[in-house]
C-alpha cells in the first residue's frame, strides 16, 4: 500500500525526445540522490542546476546529467524534490529509475506528484484537475480554459459565492440563538430572498456553461445542410483539405452523416457533412434526411448551403444557433476551387465562442454535477424563502450548498475513494 511520507520516482516526459526528465519527490530525495550522484547533494541550495553523472551500484557510469533542486515548501509537490534530466534513450531512463528504486524509492502512481501537492496545500482540488486538461489541452481555447482554472479564477468565484452563503447562513443562525426574543429579525427576508436568486443566477450560469466548454473541448458542432448536389460534401472535403466525402452528382449519394474536425483560429470545430433535404420516397435516404434534421437541432453553428436557383432548405433554427448562408457555384464562393473558404473561416471564428485565460467556463463532469446539486438545493431556500420558513430549515439547506461548492475545490474532507478516481487519469510523472 502506497504511504504518502514514500519518495517516489517517475520519468515526465514522453519518450523519444533528445533530453528527458525524471522527477523524484519526497522527505529522502535528497539523501537517496546522493547516493547516485556523483556530486554532494544534500547541502545544496534551492533553485540550483548541478552538473555530474548518474551512477549504478557497481559505480558504472550511466550518462552525463543535470539536477535541479527544490525544497519543501517551495516545490511543485510542497516536499523536497529534484528533477534528472539526461540524454533521452529509454534505456537511460529506465537504468536511472532502477538506480533510485534501489535506493529507497518508489515508482510514482499516475498522478501521484499532483496529488501530493493537493495535499499539502498547493493547489485546490479544481486546479489539479486544471493540470490534467492542461496536459490534454489540443486547442487554444481548450488551453486558455485549463490555464483560467489553474491560476484559480474558478476557485477565487466558488470562493465568493460560498462567503455570500455563509453571510445568510451566519444572519439565519445568529436568528436562532436570540430565538426567546420574537422581536429581533438578523436576516431581512426580502434582502435573503435577492442575495439567494443572485446567487443561484451565478450558479445557473456556470452550469450553462458547460455546454460551450464541452464544445470547446470536443469540437464546436458545424451541420452543413442543404438540398442535394448544391455542393455540400465538396465543401466538406475543401475545408479539411482532404477527400472525406464522396462527391457524385448522383442524388441522395451522402446517407449518413459524416463527421471530422479541423482546428481555424486555435478553436476546433467538428464538422458533420449530411444528406440532401429533399422529398423522396427511398426509405434509407429519408432515415439519412432525419439524421440530418437531428444533427441540425444539436449543432452550435449551421452551413446552410445553396446554388443559383435552388431555396435554401426550411430548417428550424434555435435563437441560440448561429446560420452562416452560402450560395455555392458562383463567382464570390465555389467550393470546389476553393473561393470564399477564407471568408468563411473567418465567420467560423467569430461565430465561435470567444474565450480568454481569464474566463470561466466549467467542463469538468464532476464540476457540473455538484453545480446542479447545488441549484436543487437552491431552489429549496428560495422556495423556503417565499413561505416564510424558520430559520432553522433554512440554514440546514444553505449549509448543504456550501458543502456541495465545497466539493468542487476540496474544501472539505473529500472521500479517497474520489481522489484516487480523479488522479488514475493523470499520466505518470505529473
Amino acid at each position: 500500500m502506497p504511504q504518502p511520507n514514500d519518495t517516489i520516482c517517475a520519468i515526465a516526459t514522453a519518450t523519444g525526445g533528445a533530453i528527458a526528465i525524471i522527477r523524484i519527490s519526497g522527505s529522502n530525495t535528497f539523501s537517496i540522490l546522493s547516493k547516485v550522484f556523483s556530486k554532494p547533494i544534500e547541502d545544496a541550495r534551492p533553485y540550483t542546476l548541478h552538473h555530474g553523472v548518474i551512477s549504478d551500484h557497481e559505480g558504472k557510469v550511466i550518462d552525463d546529467v543535470l539536477v535541479s533542486i527544490f525544497r519543501s515548501p517551495h516545490s511543485y509537490t510542497g516536499e523536497d524534490s529534484a528533477e534528472i534530466s539526461f540524454h533521452g534513450s529509454p534505456y537511460i531512463a529506465q537504468q536511472i529509475l532502477s538506480c533510485l528504486t534501489q535506493q529507497g524509492c518508489r515508482q510514482a502512481n499516475p498522478g501521484e506528484f499532483t496529488q501530493r501537492a493537493y495535499l499539502n496545500g498547493k493547489l485546490d482540488l479544481s486546479q489539479a484537475e486544471a493540470v490534467a486538461d492542461l496536459i490534454a489541452s489540443t486547442n487554444r481555447a481548450t488551453h486558455q480554459i485549463a490555464m483560467s482554472q489553474l491560476k484559480g479564477h474558478f476557485s477565487s468565484e466558488l470562493k465568493k459565492l460560498r462567503d455570500q452563503l455563509l453571510q445568510l447562513t451566519s444572519l439565519l443562525e445568529l436568528e436562532l440563538d436570540f430565538s426567546d426574543h420574537e422581536d429581533l429579525e438578523f436576516a431581512d427576508r426580502t434582502e435573503l430572498l435577492e442575495l439567494a436568486q443572485k446567487i443561484d443566477t451565478r450558479i445557473q450560469q456556470l452550469a450553462q456553461s458547460f455546454e460551450t466548454g464541452q464544445a470547446l473541448k470536443n469540437g464546436i458542432p458545424v451541420a452543413i445542410i442543404g438540398a442535394p448536389n448544391v455542393g455540400k460534401s465538396t465543401l466538406l472535403n475543401a475545408l479539411l483539405g482532404e477527400e472525406r466525402a464522396i462527391v457524385s452528382d448522383i442524388q441522395g449519394t451522402t446517407r449518413d452523416t459524416i463527421e471530422d474536425t479541423l482546428q481555424i483560429d486555435g478553436i476546433t470545430f467538428r464538422f458533420i457533412d449530411t444528406a440532401g433535404i429533399r422529398h423522396t420516397t427511398d426509405h434509407i435516404e429519408s432515415l439519412g434526411i432525419g439524421r440530418t434534421l437531428t444533427a441540425a437541432q444539436r449543432a452550435t453553428i449551421i452551413l446552410m448551403v445553396t446554388e443559383p436557383g435552388i431555396p435554401y432548405p426550411n430548417v428550424p433554427i434555435r435563437n441560440d444557433q448561429t446560420v452562416i448562408r452560402i450560395e455555392n457555384k458562383t463567382e464570390t464562393f465555389q467550393a470546389k476551387y476553393g473561393i470564399g473558404l477564407d471568408k468563411l473561416r473567418t465567420q467560423l471564428a467569430t461565430a465561435a465562442p470567444q474565450t480568454s485565460d481569464t474566463d470561466i467556463i466549467v467542463t469538468n463532469t464532476r464540476h457540473y454535477d455538484a453545480l446542479l446539486r447545488a441549484h436543487q438545493s437552491l431552489l429549496h431556500v428560495l422556495n423556503g424563502l417565499h413561505q416564510q420558513l424558520p430559520g432553522d430549515l433554512l440554514s440546514e439547506d444553505l449549509r448543504q450548498i456550501l458543502d456541495i461548492l465545497a466539493e468542487i475545490t476540496g474544501g472539505q474532507i473529500t472521500p479517497q475513494e474520489t481522489l484516487n478516481n480523479i488522479f488514475s487519469h493523470f499520466c505518470v510523472g505529473k
